[in-house]
């Protein structure tokens, strides 16, 4: 399960009267819970995960394995620009500033791709490669984790 479907996930149970969702598979387990739990639906609502991850359980990995193959072939060739902390990622400096980088920009080393605000305080990721991005892997304002793929870069 890939992180876009795990916020996808998040985003229906915030939705939805979901108090919890857990789903497990052989080789991960997630559990989502809402910050407050409504005591009086918990009853009906603990049938409710049930019945929602299940057609997402079955179409996801229908959309992994055919998009896999062409995405591993492409991603051979490219370079991964990784958090080196965790914190939350911002792809600029401010409200209504400009990004820093945007899909079919190059990037040399030493520039600077995004922000990654640990702690109160926000340290300015630079690049390791040179290339052209191809894609950003991280939506804006999300939480990232340590070495978690930020951008992938056709080096040039």
């Amino acid at each position: 399960m890939d992180i876009k479907q795990i916020h996808e996930l998040v985003k229906l149970v915030n939705k939805s009267n979901i108090g919890e969702l857990s789903i497990e598979k052989s080789d991960f387990k997630i559990t989502i819970k809402q910050k407050k739990e409504p005591a009086q639906h918990f009853g009906t609502l603990q049938q409710a995960p049930m019945n929602f991850p299940q057609p997402q359980i079955t179409a996801a990995p229908v959309i992994n394995t055919e998009s896999k193959p062409a995405t591993k072939e492409k991603e051979e060739n490219l370079l991964t620009i990784k958090s080196p902390m965790i914190g939350t990622f911002y792809r600029q400096a401010g409200p209504g500033k400009s990004l820093f980088v945007n899909i079919g920009d190059e990037v040399t080393v030493g520039k600077v791709v995004c922000i990654i605000e640990a702690m109160k305080l926000f340290n300015e990721i630079e690049s390791e490669v040179a290339g052209k991005i191809v894609k950003v892997l991280v939506d804006d304002a999300s939480p990232v984790e340590f070495d978690q793929p930020l951008f992938m870069v056709e080096p040039n």
